[in-house]
């Protein structure tokens, strides 16, 4: 009765495995198939389009593409670096009584880094 018990889970075992090598035989040959079925050439273009649908965004493209935003035909603008000469230039053109934004367009960096030049030089009025 134990022996037939062994023999009968041997069995068992050999036919799992059996079953188990033919569904990774067919999981393969499904999955091989997946691009022709859906119209692709080949696996690069439908990887794509699988990484698109799983990440919910068309095209594969990340969620905001480079220049999102800006006008068609302009380059991004690159960082401006404020050197000692910047922040002189800066000091002289407050002093004379020109506004932010004009020295900002004078210097050639933005309204917000004209104030934080004027802030470290001690030329903005606090606010009480």
């Amino acid at each position: 009765m134990f022996i037939d018990k062994i023999r009968k889970l041997e069995a068992t075992k050999a036919k799992l495995a059996a079953l188990e090598k033919s569904v990774a035989s067919e999981l393969r040959h499904e999955l091989a198939s997946l691009p022709a079925k859906y119209g692709f050439d080949g696996l690069p273009g439908f990887f794509k389009a699988v990484r698109a649908a799983a990440s919910g965004r068309a095209g594969g493209k990340s969620a905001r593409p480079a220049g999102a935003g800006r006008k068609p035909g302009r380059k991004r603008r690159r960082r401006a670096v404020i050197t000692d000469a910047t922040r002189a230039e800066v000091k002289k053109l407050a002093e004379a009584g020109k506004t932010g934004a004009e020295i900002a367009k004078a210097v050639g960096i933005s309204l917000p880094s004209v104030q934080n030049v004027k802030k470290a030089l001690g030329l903005v009025k606090s606010r009480k």
